[in-house]
């Protein structure tokens, strides 16, 4: 039924409900009122009928998807004729210069009886012709685990909503106040989240939605394990501000994914201190259409800079972060597309002195392990020279911030990728000491998930090509961090950066790949015998464990949370330069081992020197 019968539909039956309500009252009310005529009556039940549209159109009786109704609802209807009761009482009064209060109070009771009953019958038989129970069972039985405000709404909307396929049948919670409770439709809450096993076996379950979105990472990863079985699909909702905002549907699930079980908890940042320095400011992020380049974009678009410029060397994903970022964008900032080249020092100087950065994230550089082992010059051209152009020409310019984004492949190197990182660190270091007018610092951090190389997106595309999943090892381990996590982290260093400093981020207990690769098999729906797990052999320049420092070079305290300090040797640059200059006249082969040895006598405290000399 459209809104228009449906309004014509209510105002009729609520027409009648007032206008014989009085009558009905009267007659059950007549050993008490034997005198009263019906002229009084009538006059006594039209004011009331004037009044009750009066009311219903101010507290919007009429307009309102009963289908949906809630206490707040009810709520009105109690106002409305409240409401209209009274000023038929007040008229009365004035007109006869008597009241029949205990008419009134008879009249007002059946107003709410009726008038709420009809919307409640609306409700059911709206309900039932949607035909939700009828279907129930041929939908998908599903746990809810949590019975808060999100759960119930995530329940509420299966309910209401059968396109979402969903049967709720039982609720898990933790919570021992809300055992035994019943939600909306009576589901009802039968354990906690160690239940979950038995209640899954209980009621056939196919689906288990975790809706409490606050949930700790941990809390998720257990609450996953402990969901997982054969055929049974895990989802989680979005977060209930988003749904209450607009900005999700509470059905908006989706299946539980490796970076949800892998990421830690977010870090609070220190808002104001990087308001202070980016509010208004000119932030330039080279790298800016990779994977750490564009979120530390969007990122830092939050804290309302003045300008960023986004630099890189492909103009496609400049183009892709520049579009992004524009299509989403309620500021006064203002997005410059830069395609230029780190190794091109002319063009860097250019960019700097046009556009005079506050701010330098320098996230450019060649990552990959195995192609920079063939493509060894490259490397050096990319990572240190580049690195050189862009921190030389903010130190040129007066940036006051340069922060360049580094890697735990930096430590004790058996690669050119790494070697060159490291040598790119230094560079900062030396640089930091003879500038003056700006603080140039480094930031180190292992995998980030989700990134362009990483084993996350190969996984993905391995399992839904139906496998095998290819490991290089069953013994390599990494780090492993999301890349808004990393991002977020890499702008607080570079505000509390003094000068100098090789920063070095928490990432969390080490990861094994071929576990990495199990669960991910497991969070697409797989059993790991369907698609199955391939050791390949290490590629070139590959280490089993990767280190963020090495032992003496920890700093135990923490100067920010999950950031460290490293206590990291130094070189001079003249030397730094005199090094890249023979690395670049030799072929490529002696290239590469010249470059990691130099990197491992820079990086040696004495006491490895002499270790070294008297082998």
């Amino acid at each position: 039924m459209d809104a228009r019968r449906r309004y014509f539909l209510f105002l009729l039956i609520d027409s009648l409900i007032v206008t014989f309500s009085v009558f009905i009252g009267y007659y059950i009310l007549i050993p008490f009122f034997p005198d009263n005529s019906l002229t009084m009556l009538g006059i006594t039940s039209v004011i009331l009928l004037v009044n009750h549209h009066l009311f219903a159109y101010i507290f919007n009786l009429y307009h309102r998807a009963w289908v949906y109704a809630s206490v707040r609802e009810l709520i009105s209807v109690t106002q409305a004729v409240s409401g209209s009761l009274m000023a038929t009482i007040i008229l009365t009064y004035l007109l006869f210069d008597t009241v029949f209060m205990r008419l009134m109070l008879v009249t007002w009771m059946m107003h709410l009886i009726f008038i709420g009953g009809s919307r409640l019958f609306w409700k059911i038989i709206t309900y039932e012709m949607n035909g939700r129970r009828s279907h129930g069972i041929k939908m998908t039985r599903t746990l809810v685990f949590g019975s808060g405000k999100g759960g119930s709404i995530l329940i509420k909307q299966m309910l209401d909503n059968p396109e979402m396929g969903m049967n709720p049948v039982v609720v898990a919670d933790d919570d021992p106040a809300k055992r035994n409770m019943e939600l909306a439709g009576g589901v009802k809450v039968e354990g906690d989240r160690h239940d979950i096993g038995r209640l899954i076996k209980t009621y056939d379950i196919k689906k288990v939605v975790i809706a409490i979105p606050s949930l700790s990472k941990a809390e998720l990863k257990e609450i996953h394990e402990l969901a997982k079985t054969e055929d049974v699909d895990v989802l989680t909702m979005p977060n209930i501000e988003d749904v209450l905002s607009g900005k999700l549907e509470v059905n908006a699930l989706r299946q539980v994914q490796v970076e949800d079980l892998l990421g830690r908890e977010p870090v609070e940042l220190d808002i104001k201190g990087i308001e202070d320095q980016v509010t208004d400011k000119t932030i330039l992020v080279t790298g800016a259409g990779g994977s750490i380049g564009s979120e530390i974009v969007r990122q830092i678009g939050k804290f309302k800079p003045k300008q960023i410029l986004l630099l890189g060397h492909g103009e496609n994903s400049i183009y892709t972060i520049l579009e992004e970022v524009l299509q989403n964008k309620n500021d006064d900032i203002s997005y410059v597309p830069i395609i230029a080249d780190v190794q091109n020092r002319q063009r860097m100087f250019e960019v700097f002195e046009k556009y005079k950065p506050d701010i330098v994230y320098h996230a450019a550089a060649h990552k990959h392990v195995p192609m920079m082992e063939y493509n060894s010059r490259e490397a050096v051209k990319n990572n240190v020279i580049g690195t050189k152009n862009t921190a030389e020409a903010a130190c040129h310019f007066k940036a006051k911030k340069f922060v360049m984004i580094s890697t735990d492949k930096a430590v004790n190197p058996p690669n050119v990728m790494g070697a060159t990182k490291r040598m790119a660190e230094m560079i900062v270091q030396a640089l930091d000491r003879g500038c003056k007018d700006t603080t140039l610092v480094a930031v180190r951090f292992g995998n980030v998930l989700g990134s362009r190389g990483s084993v996350v997106p190969k996984f993905r595309k391995q399992i839904q090509a139906g496998g095998p999943v290819t490991v290089t090892d069953p013994r390599m381990t990494r780090y492993f961090m999301t890349i808004p996590e990393a991002s977020r982290l890499v702008i607080q260093a570079g505000t509390i950066a003094e000068g100098g400093e090789v920063f070095v981020l928490d990432m969390g207990e080490p990861v094994k790949i071929v576990d990495l690769a199990k669960n991910m098999i497991r969070l697409c729906g797989f059993a790991e015998d369907d698609i199955g797990v391939e050791f390949v052999g290490i590629r070139p320049g590959e280490k089993l464990y990767e280190e963020l420092l090495k032992e003496e070079e920890i700093h135990p305290e923490q100067v920010y949370e999950k950031i460290y300090r490293g206590r990291v040797s130094e070189s001079s640059l003249s030397l730094i330069e005199t090094q890249i200059k023979a690395f670049l006249s030799i072929d490529e082969q002696e290239m590469k081992e010249r470059i990691i040895q130099f990197v491992k006598q820079e990086n040696m405290n004495p006491e490895e020197i002499g270790q070294e000399h008297a082998s």
